[in-house]
């Protein structure tokens, strides 16, 4: 049987991710999943994409604290509920979402890190942002993600992905949330709803892949795997594929060890054929 075997959050977009072995389900995914942003000038989100280098900066939590640090830079500290004063509308991927700015004192850590003027913002409780009406209900909300609450992938995908790179890149390349182990690679791609121990999920779109997994997190160093070899074997419409975006239908608490049950199969999506398969 599938089983939880990882789980990530990403405090701030586009910066490294925090291993857990449990969390709390909130109305947008994980706690503290994505509830900060780095946005430019223009109040446009800002990414790896952009910025590489966002590689680099490191996260984590600890006595009620978000700590965020870099090579050469002192540690910056936050609350993880911050006081905020100031509303702004800041753009993600076109879409006009309202956000709040933390101090004078972050901004100016991160642009002085990232050469670049920029602004930490953070998603207050009150803000409510709705997944893309296309692939979901009215209630469903998420944070500062790119566009759903969750990323699934299961570690076999990524086990054949190395074997066909003859690679052994790491899972936070590709920045999920939930990873699973006790299925076959790609077998997600059928999956239409699951349950994770008492938390039921709907897996509505597979997750098309940017430049992101080709920086090395450790070194913010760019290379051409593994969208080379995607582009090989999981290339549909022009885009590749890698993961699935999911949606939940209750909060809680997930704890790796939780097992998953395959509640409703549908068609493969993508729709590939002769897809390879390893456990």
């Amino acid at each position: 049987m599938a089983r939880l075997s990882a789980i990530y959050i990403y405090p701030v977009k586009s910066l490294s991710g925090i291993q857990l072995t449990e969390s709390e389900v909130t109305e947008t995914g994980f706690q503290y999943d994505r509830q900060w942003m780095l946005v430019d000038k223009n109040n446009q989100f800002l990414s790896q994409r952009r910025l590489p280098k966002m590689a680099l900066i490191k996260t984590k939590i600890h006595e009620q604290m978000l700590i965020i640090s870099a090579p050469n830079k002192p540690d910056l500290k936050l609350p993880l509920t911050p006081e905020t004063h100031n509303s702004i509308s800041i753009n993600i991927w076109g879409e006009d979402c309202t956000a709040e700015t933390i101090s004078i004192e972050a901004d100016q850590w991160f642009s002085d890190f990232l050469k670049q003027p920029c602004q930490l913002v953070y998603q207050a409780n009150n803000h409510i942002r709705q997944v893309d009406q296309n692939f979901s209900s009215p209630t469903d909300r998420t944070s500062f993600s790119d566009g759903f609450p969750f990323l699934i992938i299961s570690a076999a995908s990524l086990r054949l992905l190395n074997e066909q790179m003859n690679l052994n890149l790491s899972m936070e390349r590709f920045r999920p949330n939930i990873v699973l182990e006790g299925c076959t690679s790609y077998e997600e791609d059928t999956w239409r709803k699951i349950s994770i121990g008492a938390i039921n999920f709907r897996l509505p779109k597979p997750c098309s892949r940017c430049s992101i997994p080709q920086i090395d997190p450790k070194t913010a160093i760019s290379d051409k795997e593994p969208l080379r070899t995607l582009s090989k074997n999981r290339q549909w419409n022009n885009k590749v594929f890698f993961g699935q975006n999911a949606l939940h239908d209750a909060t809680g608490t997930l704890k790796v060890g939780d097992s998953v049950s395959v509640c409703e199969l549908g068609s493969t999506n993508p729709p590939l054929s002769n897809v390879k398969h390893i456990s």
